[in-house]
């Protein structure tokens, strides 16, 4: 397996599935590559900004993870690597952020999102030798989407409770969810695609009608876009390797490991050939990539559900196009003017899009129940999720001498343990 394969050039047929070994013209494999770029733009950027990381470094990371994970599969899986909201719950847990502005214990983070990279990676080995059925068995559809649902759960006092500290604030964090919401069940196509990014741009027009129009809250200050400079370096940041942080942390990799694995699987199914064999070089792929953005000042990253989506909408699954995303969010990534504009977003319409990102997490591990066909007569099923969730969402802490660990964290423990203690074996 080459580390760069030779794509076989096809003619744009509708309805006609391109393979991820195939691509159609270069001009239009660099318009589909700017469109993914689209796709996964908002989810990457909203991110590391609820965490108070830097939005260029992240952007950068994202493209810099698609290169290495490109290259690690052979080319041959085609995905595009964004930042994970999965650490969103535990970052904040370990740094103390309360919202707005840079998180002064970055340093922190960064350390636990590069051991959790590290543990990711090894799982990546480990089934590169001996296959995925062990993941399969120790995280069943009830387990994962348990520990997903939680995910969004455990972060929902942080824009309803830290990010609207005014009447008027909350009153935008609820036009905010509205536009959300209309962009997504009044339009189609692309718009609808990037109903977070264009509901963010709606919402955000009407805050600077109501702030800096007519005087109701703290008005937008764009004096940063206008003096920032076009080109320049991102603000990196140094880890720093804290063992209470990465108990928080680490964890996390689990989440990753069955987000990976249903995305593969996914895609496998959609372009009809079978991709199990790369499962273990993706996960190696993206451990490397979230060790490699973590020790830069970057988010751990994933595989995007948006960027599959896209490919289901357009059936063209060519890894070329990814190149080309990759690339261009590298050079976004070097554009301080970029970050200054993501900066200037005012913070309660940030808090509404997480009210609807946070949500659409929870619900994501509903589906995964619904599409597994998970059996709630089971008393098995029913208290592995029952206990997970109320673990989860109140944030049940507990200590181990100088650790401690988080709702997420004992969460996600809680739900491998318990169903493994109360499995009837056959």
């Amino acid at each position: 397996m080459s580390l760069l394969p030779t794509w076989r050039e096809v003619p744009a047929r509708p309805g006609v599935v391109v393979a991820p070994d195939e691509r159609l013209p270069w001009p239009q494999t660099v318009v589909l590559g700017v469109q993914h770029v689209i796709a996964m733009f908002g989810a990457t950027v909203l991110a590391p900004i609820l965490m108070g990381f830097d939005p260029n470094v992240a952007i950068l990371m994202s493209g810099l993870g698609t290169l290495i994970f490109f290259i690690v599969v052979g080319g041959q899986v085609p995905s595009y690597l964004g930042s994970s909201f999965a650490f969103i719950g535990v970052v904040v847990a370990a740094t103390g952020y309360a919202g707005g502005g840079p998180n002064a214990s970055i340093g922190v983070a960064l350390g636990g999102i590069i051991v959790c990279g590290a543990v990711y990676a090894l799982i990546g080995l480990t089934v590169m030798s001996v296959g995925t059925r062990w993941i399969e068995s120790l995280m069943p559809p009830v387990v994962t989407g348990a520990v997903v649902a939680v995910i969004g759960l455990n972060l929902a006092g942080i824009p309803i409770k830290n990010m609207a500290p005014t009447d008027f604030d909350k009153w935008m964090q609820a036009v905010t969810f509205l536009c959300v919401g209309l962009v997504a069940v009044r339009t189609s196509g692309l718009v609808q695609r990037l109903l977070i990014l264009v509901g963010l741009l709606l919402a955000t027009v009407v805050y600077a009608v109501l702030a800096n129009g007519l005087g109701w809250g703290k008005p937008i200050d764009t004096s940063g876009i206008a003096a920032a400079a076009w080109l320049g370096l991102p603000h990196f940041a140094a880890p720093v390797f804290s063992g209470q942080a990465v108990m928080l942390i680490a964890p996390v990799a689990i989440i990753l490991v069955a987000e990976n694995l249903g995305h593969v699987k996914a895609v496998g199914a959609m372009t009809g050939r079978s991709l199990d064999p790369y499962i273990g070089r993706a996960f190696l792929g993206d451990g490397i990539a979230t060790m490699v953005s973590g020790s830069a000042g970057g988010t751990g990253v994933t595989t995007y559900a948006e960027n599959i989506g896209v490919m289901a909408a357009t059936k063209i699954y060519s890894t070329a196009m990814f190149i080309v995303a990759a690339l261009l969010a590298v050079l976004l990534g070097f554009s301080p003017k970029f970050g200054a504009l993501i900066q200037a977003i005012p913070l309660p319409v940030m808090g509404g899009v997480s009210i609807v990102v946070f949500g659409l997490i929870a619900i994501a591990g509903a589906k995964i129940w619904v599409d597994n066909r998970v059996d709630f007569s089971n008393n098995t099923n029913l208290i592995v999720a029952a206990v997970t969730l109320v673990l989860g969402t109140g944030d049940f802490t507990l200590k181990f001498g100088g650790f401690t660990l988080g709702g997420i964290g004992t969460a996600t423990f809680g739900a491998i343990g318990l169903y493994w203690l109360l499995k009837k074996r056959a």
